[in-house]
């Protein structure tokens, strides 16, 4: 059995982007749904190119996973956790994000 995925909460995600911590925020929406605003500087990876684009990411930084309710990033959490990857899931997704957006 896997190991729970860590959740962050939206305020508590942009309270830690504003304080400038080296985080790297991954959006797995697909392209039609990141078109309408994402977390300023959150890089795109939708959830289906998570396996082929592992390379993209930097396993030091700790990683807070992105979707439309969550359901989706709570996958690529757990995918990316398993292969060693520092992550947390935002619960309520972009639904629930009060903050900025780009």
């Amino acid at each position: 059995m896997c190991e729970m995925i860590e959740i962050i909460r939206p305020e508590q995600l942009n309270d830690r982007l504003k304080g400038n911590e080296d985080i790297c925020v991954v959006d797995v929406r697909e392209n039609e749904e990141v078109i309408i605003g994402k977390i300023p500087n959150a890089k795109h990876i939708r959830l289906s190119e998570i396996p082929d684009r592992l390379d993209e990411l930097d396993a030091s930084k700790e990683h807070i996973l992105v979707c439309r309710s969550g359901r989706r990033s709570e996958k690529a959490a757990e995918f990316l956790q398993e292969k060693g990857f520092t992550v947390k899931n935002m619960v309520g997704g972009m639904l629930k994000w009060q903050g900025e957006v780009e």
